[in-house]
């Protein structure tokens, strides 16, 4: 008989696994470094846009918002509220639509 047919099965709930998966919890954001010096400004502004907006498309994520059609600008706005962020223009609205949109 071979030996893997000696091996008892696990139960449905039991993990497979050879060993645990480490969780970090609780959650800390990675440290942040400064930006590369000597960019133009339109490159500062447009990443810390890019970064905004996938904050905020993560959010949406979470609060159950999965459609771009979902998200419009004052769900969008509201949801910058609740965590603590400064309303987003409309261009920054659009780039998180964008964002929902070429996720899937």
């Amino acid at each position: 008989m071979p030996a893997a047919a000696l091996k008892p099965k696990p139960l449905p709930t039991q993990s497979t696994a050879e060993r645990p998966v480490l969780f970090d919890s609780p959650y800390e954001p990675a440290v942040k470094r400064p930006l590369p010096a000597g960019r133009p400004r339109q490159w500062y502004v447009t990443h810390n846009r890019r970064l905004k907006a996938m904050r905020l498309a993560i959010a949406l994520l979470d609060s159950g918002v999965y459609l771009p059609a979902q998200a419009d600008d004052e769900t969008i706005r509201g949801t910058a509220r609740e965590i603590g962020m400064r309303p987003p223009s409309d261009t920054t609205c659009r780039m998180v639509r964008a964002l929902m949109r070429y996720s899937r």
